[in-house]
């Protein structure tokens, strides 16, 4: 797989956003991706080292508007510990 197919974007949430200052940094990831590929996706498209990866399925919540009733889809994230004192350059400035 491609290492852009694995990562499908970075989690802006605010919990997500207050851990980067501690080198973590966190991404929906392909639901079939598992933790080397993650690893080596990650290391290949921001040039750092990884030292430990988290993996967490997120469940479906149900939304409803009116009568109707859906579900938001089901998604894999990744919290990626880098080496000490390395940083990805593109979300630092989110902080």
């Amino acid at each position: 797989m491609n290492p852009h197919d694995i990562l499908l974007r970075p989690v802006l949430s605010e919990k997500a956003v207050n851990i980067i200052g501690a080198g973590k940094y966190s991404f929906f990831v392909h639901p079939h991706a598992n933790r080397s590929q993650v690893k080596t996706a990650v290391e290949r498209v921001f040039n750092v080292d990884v030292t430990k990866i988290n993996m967490q399925n997120v469940r479906s919540k149900e939304k409803r508007l009116g009568k109707y009733v859906g579900r938001t889809p089901k998604r894999k994230k990744a919290i990626v510990t880098l080496a000490e004192g390395q940083r990805i350059q593109q979300l630092e400035g989110l902080t």
